[in-house]
């Protein structure tokens, strides 16, 4: 889908921000319990996995996914997924806090739990592949032109232009299903290199733009 964390290449966000040298891992004690929390809540609590936080983090509105800071987005990943999973019913939070600032607010009971019912077939996010991978580095390939419903890591940016494979990747399992819980659906992955003018326009900064790509998401270039 194409929510605000798709956010590569878009105008109207202002300057870059320089980085910042000998910064701390957690500029504050919160942020470094958000950061457990989110891993307590995407594993063992919601039955959830990485690939349905980052769908949980693109689903977000405006306010949520950037007002609240970067910690904040992943607390309120952490209670989509919670309420996606029937730990929390929905409003529960908003309900508690309120409760805890004195207002006498009714908090919704607590639903019965509904976690996905799935389970990966291994450790971690890599593969084996049985068949060859469909395209050789040094192939010209098209990011396939569209817009899916539910989650995927083919950014908006690149789709329907064309780049050169550079690298064949290790072979992983398909982020635009495991969040969703229907299935691994492993693939070849490889580095695609792509021309800033080729992307962005005759007026772009020139520049070589290398990104990695599930197979599904190619097409050959004739």
């Amino acid at each position: 889908m194409d929510g605000i964390a798709d956010m590569g290449g878009t105008d109207g966000w202002g300057a870059v921000a320089a980085p910042t040298r000998d910064e701390p891992v957690f500029a504050e004690t919160w942020e470094g319990r958000a950061f457990a929390l989110t891993l307590l809540t995407m594993g063992r609590v919601s039955g959830q996995n990485l690939d349905a936080f980052r769908h949980a983090l693109e689903r977000l509105d405006r306010t949520a996914y950037l007002d609240d800071g970067y910690y904040g987005r992943w607390l309120n990943a952490a209670e989509l997924m919670l309420t996606d999973s029937a730990i929390l019913a929905p409003g529960a939070i908003d309900a508690r806090a309120r409760k805890l600032r004195g207002e006498d607010v009714e908090e919704p009971p607590v639903p019965e739990p509904n976690k996905p019912d799935y389970a990966p077939t291994a450790a971690g996010s890599l593969r084996t592949v049985e068949d060859a991978p469909r395209f050789a580095v040094g192939d010209m390939v098209r990011a396939k032109d569209v817009s899916p419903a539910g989650h995927t890591r083919l950014p908006r940016y690149v789709r329907g232009h064309t780049g050169v494979v550079e690298v064949i990747q290790p072979a992983a399992l398909l982020p635009d299903t495991h969040a969703h819980f229907q299935g691994e659906n492993a693939q070849h992955v490889y580095s695609v290199r792509f021309d800033s003018h080729e992307l962005w326009g005759a007026d772009a900064e020139s520049f070589q733009l290398t990104i990695e790509l599930f197979e599904s998401y190619l097409e050959p270039v004739e």
